[in-house]
């Protein structure tokens, strides 16, 4: 069974910064990445990278939040500079697998900024 865990939200000024981690346990992802949902929004992609290191970003975060991970430790992280108050949202880590249709989401972290 996957099971995604995602820590590090909280409480951010604008301008600010956030690191959200998220853990997979279960199976190897190989592609991992962060959606967002604010409130009375659709879900959103906000970053994803491969297991070989292929990012893809919103173009409302370029520039401003970097993915990475660590394939030993099936983690991904999200560093978020220069916060802004529409950044607020849950955010929700995703993970696929090759040959594999199935997409897996952990319960999702709650990142409010404050103006």
């Amino acid at each position: 069974q996957v099971q995604l865990v995602e820590s590090g939200g909280g409480l951010v000024q604008a301008g600010g910064s956030a690191r959200l981690s998220c853990v997979a346990s279960g199976s190897f992802l190989n592609v991992m990445g962060w959606y967002r949902q604010a409130p009375g929004k659709q879900r959103e992609l906000v970053a994803s990278m491969t297991n070989d290191g292929i990012t893809n970003y919103a173009d409302s975060v370029k520039g401003r939040f970097t993915i990475s991970r660590d394939n030993a430790r099936n983690t991904v992280y999200l560093q978020m500079n220069s916060l802004k108050p529409e950044d607020t949202a849950k955010y929700y880590c995703q993970g696929t697998r090759r040959f594999s249709s199935m997409i897996y989401w952990g319960n999702g972290t709650l990142v409010t900024v404050s103006s």
